[in-house]
């Protein structure tokens, strides 16, 4: 977790989160805390050049959803997710990460080249949801997400259109 926040602090000038954020690190994966309403477990995920990087997965009695993060392809990833009625994953349209570089202000190519490599890109993630047997695809922290060339079929696009998916734009793809 320190690797992250130092390097969201260098890369992207964001504030310290020092003063905010009281951080209990992981290990490894395994069951995280189970009371009588809640189960969660971790699985470890690939995020270069950030590890460990985790998953989880919260199952209560009537439903699961499994959230993961900045990530590339992971079968531990599929694993965790089994069954689950909602797979929460971030994912990353590659044709418009240099046109963000060249918008944004404080954005670099080594920022760019971290979305390449670290990022889910969205065509995947119906792969993934399928192979999971997850009922659910919502697609978070989009990258771009603020892209107007960018539509809601884009993210779709080579995905599993027999899931339902949901965006994080607020709307739904036709």
């Amino acid at each position: 977790m320190r690797t992250d926040i130092n390097a969201r602090i260098a890369d992207e000038g964001r504030v310290a989160l020092a003063p905010l954020v009281h951080v209990h690190e992981l290990r490894e994966g395994g069951l995280v805390m189970r009371d009588d309403q809640v189960t969660v477990r971790a699985t470890l995920v690939d995020h270069p050049p950030l590890v460990p990087a985790f998953a989880y997965r919260f199952d209560a009695p009537d439903r699961s959803i499994v959230i993961s993060g900045d990530t590339a392809r992971s079968d531990n990833l599929v694993k965790l997710a089994q069954g689950a009625d909602v797979l929460v994953h971030s994912a990353v349209y590659l044709p418009a990460v240099d046109r963000l570089v060249a918008r944004v202000p404080n954005a670099t190519r080594a920022q760019a080249q971290h979305h390449r490599g670290a990022k889910h890109r969205q065509k995947t993630l119906g792969r993934v949801a399928q192979a999971a047997g997850v009922k659910t695809l919502v697609l978070s922290h989009l990258i771009p997400a603020d892209d107007p060339e960018v539509t809601e079929q884009m993210w779709t696009e080579g995905g599993s259109h027999s899931l339902p998916w949901h965006g994080d734009r607020g709307q739904r793809p036709a």
